[in-house]
């Protein structure tokens, strides 16, 4: 491949892409995102309440079994399952009222963790069905794959773009995505947004057929 081609293709993946003319939406480039989070003012806790009924932890906060109980947790996403990682699993809460998913993530830039977007939105999203559940969605800090995971759900389920989503968690917690998460969250933003638009000129199309 030639230097210029490849050298344009490393420029797009920071670059601002316009996915929807007719809004005039644009997804923004991985270093205007980052910026998002410099302007967080958001204190660090070891859990916050992110949006209704929906919360980000760390650690401390799954390792709590009394306080999540005390605190009326109903559903643990541990973002960072494993052995190595945050060990507890379903069997650390057996004596529990709690619903476990794993997942086994490293929090690496290479790491591929998109492929748990939908699953884990689709967990996120059964609990909530239920207005008396409460979802913790963890890792070790309560900054990256937790706090990935949760920026999917807003986007895939609650209809945000990136930027909402961004906005929206930092209003009340400190979040810092690694910049491999927030590529791939880019592009999760990019994915929607032309589905959006597709979704959209069907239906003007089945209007002027009818």
């Amino acid at each position: 491949m030639p230097a210029d081609t490849t050298n344009r293709k490393k420029r797009n993946a920071y670059a601002a892409v316009a996915v929807d003319p007719d809004t005039g939406y644009s997804t923004p480039g991985a270093f205007e995102l980052e910026r998002l989070f410099w302007q967080g003012a958001a204190k660090f806790t070891h859990v916050n309440e992110v949006y209704p009924n929906l919360y980000i932890g760390d650690e401390k906060t799954a390792l709590d079994r009394y306080g999540l109980e005390k605190s009326g947790f109903t559903h643990i996403l541990n973002a960072a399952h494993g052995r190595w990682n945050v060990d507890t699993g379903a069997e650390y809460y057996s004596d529990m009222t709690l619903e476990y998913y794993g997942v086994e993530a490293e929090d690496l830039p290479s790491f591929n963790l998109s492929q748990f977007f939908y699953p884990a939105a689709t967990f996120i999203q059964t609990a909530l069905s239920s207005p008396n559940n409460m979802v913790l969605v963890h890792c070790a800090m309560g900054r990256s794959r937790s706090a990935s995971l949760v920026l999917a759900y807003l986007m895939i389920h609650e209809k945000m773009t990136i930027v909402d989503a961004i906005s929206q968690v930092l209003k009340h917690r400190c979040i810092l995505p690694n910049r491999g998460f927030l590529k791939q969250l880019r592009e999760l933003d990019i994915q929607l947004a032309l589905e959006r638009r597709a979704a959209r000129d069907t239906a003007n199309g089945c209007h002027k057929d009818e």
